[in-house]
């Protein structure tokens, strides 16, 4: 027997149980993986909470971690056991000592990175990949909006965004986040609990606004980010922090200059391997490299993750948190 967490109803933190569990042989095209890091990530609380939804309780939790391959099952061919590996896959399991996981969305990994940093970065820095490469592909000179510029997907954005030429404006709750947004390579900080966003952007671009802005809080900026694009700008709405925004009219979409607005996930990004292998090999570049580093600002023992998502909930973490088994 090993242990992992379950939820038998949603709730706060307190719903999740840590339960003996029977993980079994891997089946054909599996993997059984046995965990040396677990990462702690923003949907995790929404599918605890019942914001999102599990196909049925009770269920486990969590898709993202690192560790070894001890188990390989019928059919898996190019991975090996004792084998260092990252994945990315449901269903939710990954708050576990052990793991199946599907081959197919196993990434091995290179001598540079280490477990704790692949669990830290995998679906952030996918994420930052596809958002700054492929849903608006950033050019030399673009000035773009990232909001919560010092959570575990904006650190790893603002030094990407860098790199590609962009001069990056980045929104954060408090003057301690600022200053670890600036140290990460965002340009102009803005708290948005101390003055207007919308207007300070106005402002740093002299009325011209931004192409596009990057909000993964949802619906208490959606509406002024929106105010912050160009003609023509994208308005990128991959999370919802604070909620679902409000339903928006097309029509709303003519008057605030013919904008776009796209809802991007990470799963339509890398739906075939091959997509996989590239985009998780440039972002091990972009960090085996020193251009972004991976900083684990908050790590607890496996069986503490209610504690991380209290700290998570309660804004009290930045950037990537880490569970260790």
């Amino acid at each position: 027997m090993s242990k992992a967490f379950r939820i038998h109803q949603t709730g706060g933190p307190e719903v999740m149980r840590w339960e003996d569990v029977s993980v079994g042989e891997p089946g054909a095209g599996q993997i059984r993986l046995r965990h040396t890091a677990v990462a702690v990530n923003y949907r995790d609380i929404l599918i605890r909470s019942g914001a999102h939804t599990v196909p049925a309780l009770p269920s486990g939790i969590g898709i993202e971690s690192a560790g070894v391959i001890d188990a390989l099952g019928p059919g898996v061919t190019g991975l090996t056991i004792g084998q260092r590996v990252a994945c990315v896959a449901g269903p939710d399991c990954a708050y576990a000592e052990i793991r199946l996981a599907p081959a197919a969305r196993v990434v091995p990994l290179p001598p540079a990175i280490d477990e704790r940093t692949a669990t830290a970065m995998m679906i952030r820095g996918m994420t930052a990949r596809y958002l700054l490469r492929e849903t608006y592909a950033v050019q030399p000179g673009d000035t773009i909006l990232i909001h919560a510029a010092a959570g575990g997907v904006g650190l790893i954005m603002c030094q990407w965004a860098k790199h590609l030429g962009a001069t990056v404006i980045g929104t954060v709750g408090s003057r301690a986040k600022a200053d670890i947004a600036r140290a990460h390579g965002c340009d102009h900080v803005i708290v948005h609990t101390e003055e207007d966003f919308a207007e300070r952007v106005r402002t740093l671009t002299g009325g011209a606004g931004v192409p596009v802005v990057y909000d993964s809080i949802g619906k208490t900026t959606f509406e002024r980010s929106a105010t912050c694009l160009k003609k023509r700008g994208v308005l990128v709405s991959f999370g919802e922090a604070s909620g679902d925004p409000d339903p928006v009219p097309p029509r709303r979409l003519g008057q605030l200059g013919s904008i776009y607005l796209t809802h991007p996930s990470l799963g339509d990004y890398i739906t075939t391997r091959d997509a996989l292998l590239t985009t998780a090999g440039d972002l091990f570049d972009m960090v085996g490299s020193g251009k972004v580093k991976v900083e684990i600002n908050h790590s607890y023992a496996l069986k503490d993750a209610a504690q991380a998502h209290s700290d998570m909930e309660a804004r009290r973490t930045t950037g990537s948190v880490v569970l260790i088994p």
